[in-house]
């Protein structure tokens, strides 16, 4: 990129001040964070910092207490999870979840009926264009299914795919939405170091397949350095650090973090 991502002029997603409380616990103190239309971004930090809790602030499972959020200019701080998803924000989750005893076809098939423009009683009117576009919606999913390597089990159920085709398959549900911006939470987590290696290559493929903007939560320090070019760093529910790559690696605070005290001065 000619320019940092943190100057970036077209913002995607923005939060400001955002502060997130459980009762008397603090999860998400103060974030800010602006993501730029088309980049690969990341958010990491050790486990019960934060992330999660900021994703689901994000993507309208939570609404926070303080702080403002805007998704391509236009706040959604207090909409419903399916409204923001209608505006074109997906995402996937740490623990799969999938419909496992639908056909993978099927699950697909569901992130599809967000765009769909037939209501429910059309269908047992028999109106002719409920089932033309249920055919369209077929026939979307098996195109999808094709471009994430699931073709070969579009009629297995879900829950008998190995795990790295279920991380797929999530993708791929999440892709049938049409989203501008995907969500990631820990894709990389439970994947071997071959399936983290095609992971990275798959998130760079649909980021430009599908003009797709990429926020993800990662934990496998090779991923977030492989595919980001812009890091937040939480810890107990603040940022502690932000910028690129080489210097999140060399950040003094992450170091702390992750590694101890004593490995800042080793």
């Amino acid at each position: 990129m000619s320019e940092s991502v943190k100057e970036q002029k077209d913002i995607l997603l923005s939060a400001s001040e955002v502060t997130m409380r459980f009762g008397g616990v603090t999860a998400v103190s103060g974030l800010s964070l602006a993501v730029p239309r088309g980049a690969v971004t990341g958010i990491i930090g050790p486990n019960g910092a934060g992330k999660t809790t900021a994703f689901n602030v994000l993507s309208g499972f939570y609404t926070p207490q303080e702080g403002t959020i805007s998704f391509d200019g236009h706040s959604i701080r207090g909409r419903k999870p399916h409204d923001i998803c209608r505006l074109g924000m997906a995402r996937t989750f740490q623990n799969i979840r999938l419909s496992h005893q639908m056909s993978v076809l099927e699950n697909i098939m569901v992130g599809c009926h967000v765009r769909r423009r037939q209501s429910w009683w059309a269908a047992p009117l028999g109106l002719p264009m409920y089932y033309k576009e249920e055919r369209a919606i077929a026939d979307k999913a098996h195109a999808l299914a094709a471009r994430l390597g699931l073709d070969d089990v579009c009629d297995e159920q879900a829950g008998g795919l190995p795990y790295g085709a279920q991380r797929r398959l999530e993708i791929a549900r999440a892709l049938a939405t049409e989203p501008r911006l995907l969500l990631l939470d820990e894709p990389a987590a439970g994947m071997n170091p071959q399936e983290s290696l095609d992971l990275m290559h798959l998130i760079e493929r649909i980021r430009k397949e599908f003009n797709l903007t990429i926020l993800l939560i990662e934990h496998d320090m090779k991923v977030v350095m492989g595919v980001c070019e812009y890091i937040w760093v939480m810890e107990y529910g603040a940022l502690i650090a932000e910028g690129t790559p080489e210097e999140i690696r060399s950040n003094p605070a992450v170091i702390r973090a992750y590694l101890g005290e004593d490995m800042v001065h080793a």
